[in-house]
Parts: structure tokens; sequence; C-alpha cells
């Protein structure tokens, strides 16, 4: 089926191709970043109207993607761009409103392409992935200080990054949850979040405890089915169920759903099946079967973690949902 159309359009101003839309934690603040170089923020109006209250400037390329903090820890925006640079902006509480920009962090050199906050439980730590091959970790201290790793991911370059829930597996679902030492397990902060890369890989990291570093992920580090770059990675945040879940997005034209059952498990994975497009006139392509028409470029999962959305090359974007029998099927589809 279609939705129908209730989108609304927002006039940004922007001068040149918006690269990222993202609205903060309680859908009051839209920021938009552009090949422009700038950033700009608007208020969501009672009305869903939207309203400009800042342009950024300070990138020297065109801005990739933005990510909000969790409100707990303020209005917290980061930025990152083309120019290899991630910058933190923040807004102003006191009689002078604005924002203005609190870090700049400049350890990649080249391009970073996606940036994701950590689950708020593990406080304000920013991950980064770059075409430099690497991934940075930024944690903000209490002490106001910042402290950053950065460790090789993929060599051709890391596309794009998505943390795991902060609770382990089953911590809400599995009745023993904190009696005995695998409930204990289970309600323990999990800090682990995955990679895509140009290398066609989903590559899983966590905390090592006893080093303090980020290593490769203990049970599955590399997961492997994509036959092009995987252009995104998106963890669902569905805190404490029975299942792990994370979609995978490739120029491959397919998207795998990647489940776990526990935290011991080998991942296994099934790749979803859109309905074959009619193909208009003579000489078109046909559709292979399990592919989307076109380069899939992002994936999303709703705040409940039950719904995945999928944007691909043919400006459609279509919404998935699991089935009772384990079978994801498309539920519905936007069209621009």
């Amino acid at each position: 089926m279609t939705v129908p159309p209730t989108s609304v359009q927002v006039e940004t101003g922007h001068q040149d191709m918006i690269h990222d839309a993202q609205l903060d934690y309680y859908g009051r603040k839209l920021a938009t970043a552009s090949s422009d170089r700038t950033i700009r923020i608007f208020d969501v109006e009672q009305d869903e109207s939207y309203r400009l209250v800042d342009s950024l400037q300070g990138h020297d390329g065109p801005v990739h993607a933005l990510a909000w903090a969790h409100p707990s820890f303020g209005s917290i925006l980061a930025s990152c761009s083309f120019d290899g640079k991630v910058f933190i902006w923040k807004e102003n509480d006191g009689p002078q409103k604005g924002w203005s920009k609190v870090k700049e962090h400049l350890l990649h050199t080249a391009s970073v392409n996606a940036i994701a906050w950590a689950p708020h439980e593990l406080g304000p730590i920013l991950a980064c992935a770059s075409s430099d091959g690497k991934v940075s970790v930024l944690t903000f201290n209490n002490d106001g200080t910042w402290e950053a790793s950065l460790f090789p991911a993929h060599s051709l370059g890391v596309t794009s990054v998505s943390w795991a829930p902060g609770v382990g597996i089953g911590a809400l679902t599995n009745p023993q949850a904190g009696a005995g030492a695998e409930g204990q397990e289970a309600l323990q902060v999990v800090k682990r979040f995955a990679t895509g890369g140009c290398d066609g890989m989903v590559k899983i990291w966590a905390w090592n405890e006893q080093t303090k570093e980020w290593a490769p992920d203990p049970v599955e580090h590399v997961l492997s089915g994509h036959t092009d770059w995987v252009r995104d990675v998106a963890w669902a945040p569905s805190v404490g169920v029975g299942k792990a879940y994370l979609a995978s997005a490739g120029q491959d034209k397919t998207v795998f759903i990647w489940t776990q059952s526990d935290a011991r498990s080998a991942w296994s994975k099934v790749a979803l099946e859109p309905a074959p497009q009619q193909q208009q006139g003579q000489g078109q392509q046909q559709q292979a079967d399990g592919k989307f028409p076109d380069a899939v470029w992002r994936v999303s999962w709703s705040v409940a973690g039950n719904v995945l959305a999928v944007s691909s090359g043919d400006g459609k974007v279509s919404l998935w949902k699991e089935n009772l029998k384990g079978k994801f099927e498309e539920v519905s589809q936007l069209a621009s």
C-alpha cells in the first residue's frame, strides 16, 4: 500500500544539496546539513510550521551528518563534514540565545561520513566514522574535558556507525533477569556498536574493560553478506527484548536484518524481499529477486524498534515490520 501524502515541505534556505535532517529527542527542533557548508536550526511550532532560529557556520566542506545528544546532557548537536572535522554545538541557556561551538574534533585525515551518540545510560559518548578507514570515539568527562580514541576499522573507508542498546539482550524479557550470574550479566551496561564499510562488511565493536580499549567483538566481529559498499547500519533500540536486531543497507540494492539471540550467539541474517516493481517502457532493467530497485542509502528503526524504514535511490521510503512467523513484511510505502 502507499501512504497518502501527509508530508510537510520545509523551506530551509540552503543554497545546495541537503545531506541530513534530524529532529531532536522531543521533535521540537529540526537541524539540517548541506553542501553549502552550513547547519540550520529550526523551531517546530505548535502549528507544525518551521521557524529558522540559527545558521551555524565553521565547516570547510559539505556537512554530511548531524546527531542530537540526549536532552539530559543539554541541547547539544554534533556535526561532521567532508573536511574531516567533527564539531559539537551547544545552545546557550542565558539571555544571549543562540548556538556556539564547544568542541572541535580533528583526529581524522579524510571525510567524516557518520556520527552517532551512545545510549544516554553510557554517558555523553560520540562515535565517528571516516573515509580514512578509522573510527574515533569521543567521551565527555564530568570535569569538562574530552577523551578521544582512534582505531582502524575498515581499510577502504567507514560509511556508517550505530550503537547497540545500553542493556543486555533479554534483560527485560528474561524472567531470571536479576537472579543469578546470567541475569546479572544481562542487566549490566553494554558498550557495543556496529560499523559499515566500503569493503562490504559490517563489523561489531565492544569495549574491553581490562584493556580500556575498543576492540573487535569477541563473539562475532565481521558480518559478511553484502557484495558492495555498506551504506548504512542501524541497531534496533529494542531495549532488553529477546533478540538483538541490526539492519544494514547496501550499494548492492539489498537490506539485511541481522539477529542475535544472546550475547554469546552467532549472528544470523535474512534479506528483505521487496515486491517486484512494474517496469515502465522497454529496455528497463528487471528488478532482481530480493533486491530493491536501486542502491539503499538509509535504514532507520522506530523508537520502539519494531518498524524499519528503508530509503533507496528510487526516491521511495518503505516501512517493514516482523510478522508473527518472524518474517519481515513491507507494510507501507511513501513516495517523494
